[in-house]
């Protein structure tokens, strides 16, 4: 039986891992949306439901570092003008075990669909839902191959204060036991990476997602 997506992020989540021999494994899309590439050590996964041949041909004319092929704009530009699709930037992949208990901050959920936040939150992943506390919003849904995604948000006037991390770490109090739950951070944005990193989400991979175009179903 081919190997899916989910199978890789769920050995990942567990601390397993592809073999690190360079090489480059292709899988279907688990749903129409979501499409992209991650980048384990020295092992790639790009899900795409384009020919695997055309993949491995658009692979093997980039000249670079074989372990790099996946990751690198030559390749990532044919595969988005092959798919049609767009994309924002590289991100570090990250994921932590669900905690017990209440999350250490006081939170209060947003119903309003309406809501920005939640707006475009549904545009990437299902079953999103927001909640607040006083200079920030903490994010929960299910992303890339139905995996349980967090991402959070903090004013600018409260930044350096612990906030961060405090609801980062409430995504894992509000996830479903027993669910890892994941995050992205770019590449740039030290500040999000320390405060995940702190609130014990562990590195994995570097992924880049091809999202769909308004109006292109």
């Amino acid at each position: 039986m081919a190997a899916t997506l989910a199978q890789f992020l769920d050995a990942a989540a567990a601390g397993r891992f592809p073999p690190a021999d360079g090489g480059v494994t292709v899988v279907a899309q688990p749903g129409p949306r979501d499409a992209g590439v991650v980048a384990f050590t020295a092992h790639s996964v790009v899900f795409t439901d384009e020919d695997p041949q055309w993949v491995r041909s658009a692979l093997a004319v980039v000249d670079c570092d074989p372990l790099a092929a996946a990751m690198h704009p030559r390749f990532l530009s044919a595969l988005l003008d092959r798919t049609s699709r767009g994309t924002d930037t590289i991100d570090l992949l990250t994921v932590a075990p669900s905690l017990p208990g209440d999350p250490p901050v006081r939170l209060r959920e947003l119903t309003d669909p309406a809501h920005p936040r939640v707006r475009r939150a549904l545009d990437r992943r299902d079953d999103v839902r927001v909640w607040t506390t006083d200079g920030g919003i903490v994010l929960l849904g299910r992303g890339v191959a139905g995996r349980w995604e967090t991402a959070i948000e903090v004013d600018e006037a409260v930044r350096h204060r612990g906030l961060g991390r405090a609801l980062a770490t409430a995504a894992r109090h509000l996830v479903p036991a027993g669910e890892p739950i994941w995050s992205q951070q770019a590449a740039g944005n030290a500040r999000s990476i320390r405060a995940f990193q702190a609130a014990g989400f562990r590195p994995v991979a570097s992924e880049l997602l091809l999202h769909r175009r308004p109006g292109s179903g």
